[in-house]
């Protein structure tokens, strides 16, 4: 690796190349889904039918039966009301009130984020981008903040593969990048969907953040700059 690399901290200054998860690993939204959530409630006006945890909870089953955000959205909010005693539509109403709301270019760089990803082209190291979630809103975080043209690649897990934590987005990405995964690190704020899904892999892993129990085997930091150094 070249001199630029020693301002990687390990696991990072060792491997040939990278992957990243996007949303809260590198991005996140200035509004953040539960106040959208609110507005899009007060927009209909009715009172919340469901917490944006159950939103959360339920994103990955609906994310694997449905081919956009919208879609997503609607076909979950259908379901969290009817299980609350309301009627499915009002649910609907509800997700495209949020659709309204929610402007999915609407992102910014996560703490340390940009720093790493300058630090890896200065040192000439690939990386890749790993995303559980519509192609549709993942590629207009990704588009926003320019890392789409900066990813060797951007493999969008769940359509065009099998989601994480399953080895085959992460397969797909390590095969664009040319490394093997015991060459590569995978650095993302999940638990189960990042850090293990990239052990399973057969690559290292960075938890970012301080959710969840790390897997044996994976580094915890608590945020992106705490893989460079000074």
């Amino acid at each position: 690796m070249p001199d630029d690399g020693s301002r990687l901290a390990a696991p990072l200054a060792t491997a040939d190349a990278v992957t990243f998860d996007l949303d809260d690993t590198l991005v996140s939204y200035r509004r953040s889904p539960g106040e959208v959530l609110a507005a899009a409630f007060e927009t209909v006006g009715v009172d919340p039918l469901f917490p944006v945890e159950a939103y959360y909870e339920r994103f990955a089953e609906f994310n694997d039966q449905t081919d956009s955000m919208a879609d997503l959205r609607e076909a979950c909010f259908a379901a969290l009301a009817a299980e609350r005693g309301h009627d499915s539509d009002l649910g609907r109403t509800v997700a495209r009130a949020f659709a309204r709301e929610r402007d999915h270019g609407n992102v910014e760089w996560c703490p340390g984020a940009r720093e790493v990803l300058d630090t890896l082209d200065a040192a000439d190291v690939s990386y890749a981008v790993v995303t559980n979630g519509p192609p549709d809103a993942q590629a207009a975080k990704a588009g926003a903040v320019g890392v789409d043209e900066r990813a060797v690649t951007v493999v969008f897990a769940g359509h065009d593969t099998a989601a994480k934590p399953d080895p085959a987005p992460f397969e797909r990405a390590l095969s664009t990048l040319g490394v093997a995964a015991g060459d590569a690190v995978h650095v993302g704020d999940s638990a189960d969907s990042d850090a293990a899904g990239a052990l399973d892999a057969g690559m290292g892993a960075v938890l970012v953040g301080t959710d969840g129990v790390a897997p044996d085997g994976a580094i915890r930091v608590p945020s992106l700059t705490a893989v460079l150094r000074d």
